[in-house]
């Protein structure tokens, strides 16, 4: 069984005051009892990590997990600005995210440099989040599957087997931050997609990789999504910045 994954990403939001409310009002909530096997990760903006790191193991929930929104594709040097993955590493990050499509649309990031960057969060340890989707002239198109399965092939060529160890995040760009979401079976049709692509590579990986939803999943919707037999999760965005949205939606 594949556990279920929820990670809120917060984007370019947060505070000192407001980081030390949110993850005190999340722990509290998750000491009152979760559904059993799942995970829980919080992928806060680059300066707020060490404090967001230190919160959570003060709470000390072992499925409570620190996350990072971004990592470079290179180890270090001259690279102002970047965050090498070893750094995130010793901040206690677990996962990271890579190829967020607002990564690819406002930096002009690519696939081979997306799957450079998963390369180096697994060599540093962490879990990669692998996020891809369609834009809705894409999907308008019905050139939908095409295109995430290019996205996708990349990652193959690169990471191969590596994969297993990888998460990947469905986010039909259209649905970010729209107010629009793909219904439950339009996600799993593009979740189940994705798996028959990955088993024409290898059967074992497929099976292995957890597929998030991320297109403005909130607690109404979050029961649907996550009853889809190919969903294992959401990508959170903008619901993840309220504590109690978040609950709800890790409790669904």
């Amino acid at each position: 069984m594949r556990p279920l994954t929820v990670i809120g990403n917060w984007k370019m939001n947060g505070s000192f005051a407001s980081n030390a409310d949110w993850v005190k009002t999340v722990c509290r909530g998750m000491e009152q009892g979760m559904p059993a096997g799942r995970k829980y990760v919080v992928c806060a903006p680059a300066p707020y990590l060490s404090q967001c790191g230190g919160l959570i193991r003060d709470c000390s929930l072992a499925f409570l997990s620190l996350g990072a929104q971004d990592v470079s594709a290179y180890s270090a040097g001259a690279y102002t600005g970047d965050i090498a993955a070893s750094m995130l590493k010793e901040l206690d990050c677990a996962y990271v995210i890579v190829g967020h499509s607002e990564r690819r649309q406002y930096h002009q990031e690519v696939d081979e440099q997306v799957a450079e960057k998963a390369l180096q969060v697994l060599d540093n340890g962490m879990i990669p989040v692998i996020c891809v989707g369609e834009s809705a002239d894409e999907r308008n198109s019905g050139r939908e599957v095409e295109v995430v399965r290019g996205q996708i092939s990349k990652q193959v060529a690169i990471l191969q087997d590596r994969l297993a160890d990888c998460l990947i995040a469905y986010e039909p760009v259209w649905a970010i931050g729209t107010g629009k979401v793909a219904s439950a079976e339009i996600a799993q049709d593009m979740h189940r997609a994705i798996r028959l692509q990955l088993a024409e590579f290898n059967e074992d990986v497929a099976s292995h990789v957890g597929i998030l939803y991320g297109g403005s999943v909130k607690p109404d919707n979050a029961v649907e999504l996550f009853a889809m037999p190919d969903i294992d999760g959401g990508l959170i965005g903008g619901a993840s910045l309220n504590p109690q949205d978040f609950l709800a939606i890790c409790q669904a």
